[in-house]
């Protein structure tokens, strides 16, 4: 079987070409301990913008430079606790580059995975403008964010008059929260957005601050999809395949950061493999660099040209390396960088084996290494929950850093395997998400 140092391979003239769009967190960039974000955009092919064109944004802070360094510390908390700046640099990215057929992918982690999920949302409500309409987008973005019967009329008669009708084709976000302020705030189209096609979430089953709360995906009613204008040239608004995925560890050991770079094993790992796995099971085309891919614990020949099944699981160190899997892991000759084998001490195996040991890593719970997040958890707040009847109710109380509730999707819970791995690893760990074990159906997800 033949191997490529890019896949999938650039095809023939008439595939389509890939927007690749990707959000960080607040606080997190490149450094020495990168998110998931930052480590998927590195693996991903950028030469080639024929074939595919990347963007990558940032959460920054504006900070007059004139101001004493004591109060730049305490304006830069308030901006992350709070979560009130936002920058629309990825909509003007798309302004400038799409062309008819472009296939548009948006990834993002925690308030990143939030802008990526209100990008959706604005391309649906207001369309995207044309190029070299800058001076357009706050207004768009105002009629956008207001969420009454005036401004969907508005937003309606905007798309018809400036914009192009648009869709979505994959939306991978980890751990999505919406505000880390003490005031939650929501956009339209960011809990659910039928324009766009595959919706993958991975969430964290140990994160327990207030202000962290997840924004699950929620089903649009009838009522909901009678609203926005659609070309008639445009194919008609889809159902959304979702796929929301719980993982073992904390907010940052879900989508990364809280871990040096140069530290083989962390939870982070596990979904982030996973949704790039998904990007090769739902034919996105995206590209990325293989030797990239094989640091990451992923073989690339599993992906490409054929995903194959994932093995199962194992529970111990003791097994045998597969020879057929330790073939495809090796690295091409004469490449001397980014080697997994570079690590004599943890050579690589399978991504079974990658799975075992990632799982295993320790947890980085904040609401005890940074006991000024316990302020907020003290402080009465609104939060929803799921009723026995599967709707939404809201209620206002302490949190008191409580797990998570975990509702279901399509009459079940959908946990990543390697949760089964650290339970029956280590007794000692139990999820803190309010998972009753007993009474849900579960749903092993590879």
């Amino acid at each position: 079987m033949s191997e490529h140092p890019v896949i999938p391979p650039p095809s023939s003239s008439d595939r389509c070409r890939t927007l690749v769009l990707c959000f960080d967190g607040t606080g997190d960039q490149f450094d020495a301990n990168n998110s998931n974000v930052v480590k998927f955009c590195s693996a991903l092919k950028k030469d080639d913008p024929v074939h595919q064109m990347v963007f990558y944004q940032v959460r920054t802070y504006t900070i007059p430079q004139k101001i004493n360094s004591l109060w730049s510390k305490v304006t830069e908390t308030i901006d992350m606790m709070m979560g009130i700046k936002q920058q629309w640099g990825g909509y003007e990215f798309l302004m400038e580059n799409y062309m008819k057929g472009d296939m548009i992918c948006l990834f993002g982690f925690s308030r990143g995975a939030y802008t990526a999920r209100a990008l959706a949302g604005m391309l649906h409500k207001v369309g995207l403008l044309p190029p070299w309409n800058h001076q357009q987008v706050p207004f768009a973005y105002k009629k956008y964010s207001q969420d009454n019967k005036e401004g969907w009329d508005e937003s309606n008669e905007f798309k018809k008059a400036f914009s192009i009708d648009v869709h979505v084709e994959f939306v991978g976000v980890w751990d999505t929260v919406n505000s880390v302020g003490i005031v939650p705030r929501t956009l339209p189209f960011t809990k659910s957005d039928n324009h766009i096609r595959y919706f993958r979430h991975a969430l964290s089953l140990d994160e327990r601050r207030v202000r962290f709360m997840p924004n699950y995906y929620k089903w649009l009613t009838e009522e909901d999809n009678q609203f926005g204008f659609h070309e008639k040239d445009q194919p008609e608004p889809f159902c959304t395949d979702v796929e929301e995925v719980w993982f073992s560890g904390c907010h940052g050991d879900v989508g990364g950061g809280y871990v040096r770079n140069d530290e083989r094993f962390c939870l982070a790992r596990i979904p982030l493999r996973w949704m790039i796995r998904e990007c090769f099971a739902t034919n996105t085309g995206i590209q990325f660099h293989s030797v990239q891919l094989k640091q990451m614990g992923l073989n690339p020949i599993s992906l490409y040209h054929k995903l194959i099944p994932r093995r199962p699981a194992i529970f111990d160190n003791k097994q045998e390396a597969d020879p057929h899997l330790q073939n495809y892991a090796r690295p091409w000759p004469g490449n001397t960088t980014l080697r997994l084998e570079d690590s004599p001490e943890h050579p690589f195996v399978s991504e079974e084996h990658e799975d075992l040991s990632d799982a295993l890593s320790d947890m980085h719970d904040q609401l005890q290494a940074r006991r000024f997040w316990w302020i907020l958890e003290l402080l009465p707040q609104q939060q929803q929950y799921q009723k026995d009847d599967d709707m939404c109710g809201t209620t206002v109380t302490m949190h008191m850093g409580r797990g998570r509730p975990v509702p279901k999707q399509d009459d079940r819970v959908k946990l990543h395997r390697s949760v089964d791995i650290r339970r029956k690893a280590n007794l000692k760990y139990h999820p803190k998400a309010n998972l009753k074990w007993s009474s849900m159906k579960l749903k092993w997800i590879d």
